[in-house]
């Protein structure tokens, strides 16, 4: 295996200005510069992690704390982390929500884990840190980046959509199709996005005419085994509703399989709307029609603005994600 010392040695020169050149730190003059140049590309010479992380002074490691390492949601989010730290000659390393602590005390261990680690940086999605959890890391805050939350005191840190404007634009779309008896299943309340995009939903309903309390709404997981349960609830309360709002894709497609199992036509007697716009509404049954939501720009963008703090690059970063609606085929205008 090709190390340092053998780039050096080719090329004339001491371990250190090899080292100056692999790194891009230090001075080096240009003439010396092209003939390290030339013998890392003679003997092939790839610095391992750990030369890497020496020469720079760095552990080129990023963390990413996440709640669940299971369901169509984190999986996509993870594959853009990775896929750009790679690039950039960094990698990843996950933590997520393990142990008997509720799912703040988890994630408060997860993040102490990846700092532990030495990691430059933090990636971090959890609804269940407060204010003073952030304040109590310190210095480590100036290199954390928060997507799905925000948090007053990193406001710039924070990477989020306006998940209000998606639960407005979720009653629009079923208002348009002329539904006016709906049932909501939510998400858990302690969850600050599903409260603001079920928000949205209703107040765009008492716009139009429809109060809350004419809207059957059930709350649980955000796992399609708490759709399937849900929509089972909903069929048994005997409430009268032509469409149904999910607040995310999973218990939008748990709810399809127990529709489909009770011999609900969807379309035809309901239609079903999801939120977030992942994977899995391409391939449920029907189609799932879903409030698009641009993780995979909001998660860019998260990262480049860390990687701006952590590294001294100057990646562009925007903070305004637009949100659609994807249309398949669970939505329909309601019967007569």
């Amino acid at each position: 295996m090709t190390t340092i010392k053998d780039v050096a040695r080719l090329a004339g020169v001491g371990v250190g200005t090899a080292s100056r050149v692999v790194s891009g730190k230090g001075s080096v003059a240009p003439a010396t510069a092209e003939r390290v140049r030339k013998a890392i590309a003679e003997l092939e010479f790839r610095p391992s992690h750990a030369a890497r992380s020496l020469l720079s002074g760095s552990s080129q490691m990023i963390g990413v704390y996440i709640p669940v390492l299971k369901g169509t949601f984190y999986t996509p989010i993870l594959q853009v982390i990775d896929t750009e730290l790679r690039t950039a000659g960094h990698h990843m390393v996950v933590a997520f929500g393990c142990g008997d602590g509720d799912a703040r005390r988890q994630a408060i261990e997860g993040i102490d884990f990846l700092i532990e680690r030495g990691c430059d940086g933090l990636v971090v999605m959890s609804n269940a840190l407060r204010d003073e959890d952030i304040g109590a890391l310190g210095p480590n805050q100036s290199r954390l980046v928060v997507l799905n939350h925000s948090f007053d005191g990193i406001a710039d840190h924070c990477f989020t959509a306006d998940h209000k404007l998606g639960g407005m634009l979720a009653a629009q779309t079923l208002l348009e199709l002329r539904h006016r008896r709906f049932a909501v299943i939510a998400g858990p309340s302690t969850s600050p996005d599903n409260v603001a995009r079920v928000s949205g939903f209703m107040s765009e309903l008492t716009r139009h005419g429809i109060e809350a309390s004419q809207v059957l709404t059930l709350q649980s997981d955000f796992s399609p085994e708490g759709g399937w349960t849900s929509a089972r609830a909903l069929l048994a309360s005997g409430h009268e509703f032509t469409a149904l709002f999910c607040a995310n894709d999973e218990m939008a497609v748990g709810a399809l399989s127990y529709f489909q199992q009770a011999g609900i036509s969807v379309p035809g007697a309901v239609s079903v709307l999801g939120y977030d716009d992942t994977h899995s509404a391409e391939y449920s049954a029907p189609r799932l029609t879903s409030i698009h939501i641009p993780w995979s720009d909001i998660t860019l963008n998260g990262l480049h603005w860390l990687l701006n703090q952590c590294y001294g690059t100057t990646h562009p970063v925007v903070r305004v994600f637009p949100i659609s609606v994807t249309w398949r085929a669970s939505v329909a205008i309601a019967a007569a």
